[in-house]
């Protein structure tokens, strides 16, 4: 065996050992994951919302055009809220909500975020704790400010998440969606912001992984097997009787 041979058993033993620890963590991630109700971590039942009544009232349509000063619309939808029901419009400048009855602009402040919360809670739990959030968090990554957090007092700690423009429940967290968050953090190895598979310390890793199967097969023939092989050509060789 060669001195360079030694050193690459060396750094192939101790990359092995992070590796083979990172493949354990991958393991037990994954297997917590599948082990956890999918129903309960995408939040549970929702109660159920009650469909919009129609026709708008005819003194709201020229209101809601006044106050967009005649943008061009490029949606509109009616939806029930639980004060009443409300036209949805979508325009370059983003979403706006106005009222059905007389066209009046929708604010979504924190009593409103509460009531729209509390609506959508399947058993109807208290409500712990109104927050308007100063920046996006780990449940409500994916989503844009303004954004209100609605915690209730019940057994899966719920956290509802309203939109301060829409109103509609952006998230609904609870502990089963945070245990699976922090597996899904360790299984895709992105510790900051939990979305990608394409950051660079899992593509380092991939090239170890890719290293260690190389000299690993180097190692196998250049230390192992042509000691075995000479091994067994000498068991070969015919014994000559000595006299």
């Amino acid at each position: 065996m060669t001195i360079k041979s030694i050193w690459l058993r060396k750094i192939h033993k101790w990359v092995g050992l992070v590796i083979g620890l990172q493949f354990v963590i991958w393991a037990i991630s994954g297997t917590a994951m599948a082990l956890l109700p999918m129903d309960e971590v995408a939040g549970g039942e929702m109660a159920e919302q009650p469909a919009p009544a129609v026709p708008i009232s005819g003194n709201a349509w020229p209101n809601v055009q006044k106050a967009l000063s005649n943008q061009p619309v490029s949606k509109l939808s009616l939806r029930a809220l639980p004060d009443g029901q409300a036209i949805e419009v979508t325009t370059s400048q983003g979403v706006r909500l106005f009222d059905a009855n007389d066209g009046q602009p929708i604010l979504i402040n924190g009593e409103a975020a509460k009531s729209i919360a509390s609506a959508a809670h399947p058993s109807g739990a208290a409500v712990a704790n109104v927050v308007p959030l100063k920046k996006l968090t780990l449940p409500v990554r994916e989503h844009e400010l303004p954004i209100w957090q609605i915690d209730f007092r019940d057994q899966a700690n719920s956290s509802y998440y309203v939109s301060g423009k829409t109103g509609q429940v952006l998230e609904r967290r609870n502990d089963s969606w945070r245990w699976w968050d922090f597996f899904w953090m360790l299984h895709n190895m992105d510790y900051a912001k939990r979305t990608s598979f394409n950051h660079p310390l899992i593509i380092m890793v991939g090239f170890a992984m890719s290293w260690l199967a190389v000299t690993g097969f180097w190692l196998l023939f250049r230390t192992m097997w042509r000691h075995d092989f000479a091994a067994l050509r000498r068991l070969r060789k015919p014994i000559v009787p000595t006299s």
